[in-house]
């Protein structure tokens, strides 16, 4: 039997900083994955995008611990994890966007988000060459970025190793023995685990891990696809972000990587539930009608490749953060819609505070101020809301 104080399953965007963090203070942590490395799931699909830009408070303060975290990986630890801080553009073509732009913005000023409303000739100026007709302006959010998702996920890696963490990789999670409302131990690559404390951070798998235990747990992974561009001189510094649906797809967003590339992605209609990660001969067609409508001054830029990951998604777009009533020492950190990279490195660290002072399905918060993240992004809810910009 292998005993640890802590045990994670899944070495992606959630479990890998969570990782370090709980190693850094002190906590002896195993995390196991039935890939041969970490972030093989949905990680190394992630575009990068860095955003506290949402409509949920408690997203909002969890990805502004993120960038915090990111934006200052290099000064603090070396890791050169090609962090822009290019802030994120929503730009609206419509009274309907505007509106909706204007009202989220009390709610995201209230939250601690530096945002704005900027006009027409404002966001001309920050995205050049942008289409211009019907363009009624945008909100601005000058603090958000981007940055490798590999690179960043590496740093993780490594400090969680220098902290003590110990990584099993092709250790796949077969089977969980529960005993009086608790996981009393795991069976996972042909030997028995133990600990107070499972965590289920398992990307596109976590309902299946939650299900070993009894927990129901509504987390769908549905297809996306990602594009890249050769390396071309800068002109834009922001992400670009349009929430404009068509027939065939939803939102779409791209920005000017560090290398001068464009990184782009688009949400198909409907959406395409499963794990399939096959490119296919649809979305750089649709794709690029779309960023073309938006930005023409992109049609001669050359496409380098497109790939495909997966979103956790949840019916209402928000992650599931707590401990299951039926599982109660079994911390569900799953169902992050896509928004796992960016919302990683806080949760990381919100968690690991949490679980330290103490946290339980009574006290989730321990003696931390973070009773938000279970209140609003709890395992137990109803679903019947869903964030606009998910």
């Amino acid at each position: 039997m292998k005993n640890y104080d802590v045990i994670i399953i899944g070495a992606g965007s959630i479990g890998v900083p969570l990782a370090w963090q709980l190693a850094e203070r002190g906590v002896r942590v195993a995390v196991l994955d039935h890939e041969p490395s970490w972030g093989r799931g949905q990680n190394r699909a992630a575009i990068g995008g860095l955003r506290a830009t949402h409509s949920d408070p408690a997203k909002i303060r969890i990805c502004l611990e993120s960038i915090s975290i990111v934006s200052t990986m290099k000064e603090a630890y070396g890791f050169d994890v090609e962090w822009e801080q290019g802030g994120y553009l929503y730009v609206a073509y419509d009274v309907e966007r505007k509106a909706e732009f204007l009202a989220l913005l009390k709610v995201q000023k209230a939250a601690g988000l530096n945002i704005d409303w900027i006009d027409a000739e404002q966001v001309k100026a920050l995205a050049p060459g942008i289409n211009a007709t019907g363009l009624l302006g945008g909100t601005f959010s000058p603090g958000d970025g981007f940055a490798s998702s590999i690179m960043a996920n590496t740093a993780y890696h490594k400090l969680a190793l220098d902290a003590g963490a110990d990584f099993y990789f092709n250790t796949k999670v077969e089977d969980i023995r529960m005993k009086g409302g608790k996981v009393a131990s795991i069976t996972a690559g042909g030997e028995e685990w133990s600990s107070p404390l499972f965590i289920n951070a398992a990307g596109a798998e976590a309902s299946d891990i939650a299900s070993l235990a009894g927990v129901v747990l509504p987390v769908h992974p549905d297809c996306h696809e990602a594009g890249v561009t050769e390396p071309v001189e800068h002109f834009m510094r922001p992400m670009l972000v349009d929430i404009r649906p068509d027939a065939e797809s939803g939102n779409y967003y791209f920005y000017q990587a560090q290398t001068g590339q464009i990184v782009f992605c688009i949400t198909p209609r409907p959406q395409i539930w499963g794990r399939d990660k096959d490119s296919t001969s649809a979305f750089l067609p649709l794709c690029s009608r779309r960023l073309l409508e938006l930005y023409p001054r992109l049609r001669n830029l050359r496409v380098r490749r497109t790939w495909r990951g997966m979103y956790p998604m949840t019916p209402d777009g928000l992650p599931i953060v707590g401990y299951p009533e039926k599982a109660e020492n079994f911390l569900q950190a799953a169902g992050m819609c896509g928004q796992g990279f960016m919302m990683g490195p806080g949760l990381g660290k919100i968690l690991a505070e949490s679980i330290v002072s103490g946290g339980t399905r009574a006290n989730p918060a321990g003696s931390t101020p973070y009773a938000f993240v279970f209140d609003e992004l709890a395992c137990s809810r109803t679903f019947d809301h869903v964030e606009l910009l998910k």
